[in-house]
């Protein structure tokens, strides 16, 4: 791999480094927001939804954060 190419790709992981830490930051909020959510609504379709999306943000930004480790290491060879 060239260096501009490699500068390229250190620019885009910066990016998403960026963008990974407010996902992991609305993971908190919607994990707050369940952990607050009093008990007789728990059963909620709003709640299920809720729910839904905080385990779906977490496999995202796992999917992210090891798609980033594979990056960094490509680019470091």
């Amino acid at each position: 791999m060239n260096a501009k190419r490699r500068k390229e790709i250190t620019s885009c992981l910066e990016s998403i480094a960026d963008q990974l830490t407010r996902l992991q930051e609305l993971k908190e909020d919607e994990r707050d927001y369940l952990d607050n959510v009093p008990e007789n609504l728990q059963s909620s379709e709003h709640y299920e939804k809720s729910d839904k999306l905080y385990y779906e943000l977490e496999g995202a930004i796992e999917s992210l954060e090891n798609a980033v480790d594979e990056l960094e290491e490509a680019t470091n060879n």
